[in-house]
């Protein structure tokens, strides 16, 4: 009995460690940036498309699919998911404003696609009297949860340092993405 329950102990202890620690392989992303401003969020689905390209990613920005203005949730769609697929791109890559402070941690929840679309994000991308902002990347491939991250970028004063910041962060953080 001691025995068996010793087993299950390791079973459990050793797939929990395995399943934090999966890599996620980046080399193809459909960048879906969940914020209210449109102006917000084509600037940062731009600058997160470039930085993709640039480290060799084939990334394309969702704005290519959807009104300017409209939900998101509508990129959960078996027709845009098809046209996805069919350009090569299996990843979603769901960017959001986790807050403006730099407590914040990753997420542990494992939400459908669907569901995180819906979500939007309670922040704008820059707030007067704010030093720093968390950005949080869920990752999607084939409609599946696979990894999470929080990026943290402080010393900001203004919208063009938020973005200035985003891209140097991001862009050390693309590295770990990439492995």
């Amino acid at each position: 009995m001691k025995r068996s329950l010793l087993i299950i102990a390791v079973l459990f202890i050793t797939t929990t460690l395995f399943s934090q620690k999966q890599k996620l392989s980046l080399n193809n992303a459909f960048i879906v940036v969940l914020l209210d401003n449109p102006e917000d969020r084509y600037s940062l689905e731009i600058n997160f498309t470039e930085l993709l390209m640039s480290k060799g990613v084939k990334a394309e920005p969702s704005l290519n699919h959807i009104k300017l203005g409209a939900d998101s949730q509508g990129l959960a769609n078996d027709s845009i998911t098809a046209l996805i697929k069919s350009k090569g791109i299996d990843t979603y890559v769901l960017v959001s404003v986790r807050g403006h402070d730099k407590r914040f941690k990753k997420t542990k929840r494992k939400d459908s696609l669907e569901v995180a679309l819906s979500q939007g994000s309670l922040y704008n991308l820059y707030r007067q009297d704010v030093i720093s902002i968390s950005f949080e990347f869920k990752f999607y491939r084939n409609g599946v949860f696979v990894y999470s991250d929080i990026v943290k970028c402080g010393n900001v004063s203004d919208r063009s340092t938020v973005l200035k910041r985003f891209r140097k962060k991001v862009g050390k953080r693309t590295k770990k993405w990439m492995k």
